[in-house]
């Protein structure tokens, strides 16, 4: 087994190897505006860290978000295109998993990526491997949370509202992967690649649009 993980799902540009046993290489960089521009070079870095090229892959696993429509996309897309390429399967995972699995807390926590517009992405989880809720968008002021521990660059923007905020900020590929390579070991089915947006994409059709035909 060789997977390459990936995920553009948050502001972190992240792509790691799994060789089945424990993540070989890895690369992870913050930046919420080039997710296009860092993602394949982040590809190179670690197939060549790890001395091999990109036809060793056996698998491929994407984060799925919730995510920014744009920022998403690119790492599906790229998921997609490797799966197709290569002849692999490619596997989805939820981002907020990803974060969950690289918690260190004990007991129940939720997890917090920024959704922006003074809005997160979030899930509550009975340990770092178990989610028992649907990921959601909301308002921070408006979850009751009754002081539960929380993970994710969203609970560290809003303390008020995560007020045991913790590490780690952003998910990362390694733990996608670990996760991915874990469950595929136990004989579980992962989700298919689509998208988890919560939201409709900013981009609208103006009100009282007119379309234009040729004479």
């Amino acid at each position: 087994m060789l997977l390459l993980a990936l995920d553009t799902a948050t502001p972190a540009v992240t792509v790691a190897l799994h060789d089945g046993t424990s993540v070989i290489a890895s690369s992870s960089q913050v930046d919420a505006r080039r997710h296009g521009e860092l993602l394949l070079p982040a590809v190179d870095r670690v197939l060549a860290e790890a001395g091999l090229r990109l036809d060793a892959v056996t698998g491929v696993v994407v984060g799925v978000g919730p995510g920014p429509y744009t920022g998403l996309r690119v790492g599906l897309m790229t998921a997609d295109t490797f799966g197709l390429a290569l002849g692999v399967p490619v596997y989805g995972l939820c981002t907020l998993d990803g974060l969950a699995y690289a918690a260190e807390v004990e007991g129940p926590f939720v997890v917090a990526t920024d959704a922006r517009r003074k809005e997160v992405y979030w899930a509550r989880y009975a340990d770092p491997r178990t989610r028992v809720s649907e990921p959601a968008v909301d308002r921070p002021a408006d979850l009751d949370l009754g002081g539960l521990p929380a993970v994710g660059a969203g609970a560290l923007l809003y303390p008020d509202t995560f007020s045991d905020a913790r590490a780690p900020e952003y998910v990362s590929a390694a733990a996608l992967a670990s996760l991915a390579a874990e469950k595929l070991a136990a004989g579980e089915e992962l989700a298919a690649p689509r998208p988890l947006y919560l939201r409709r994409p900013d981009a609208q059709v103006p009100k009282n649009y007119k379309v234009v035909t040729p004479k």
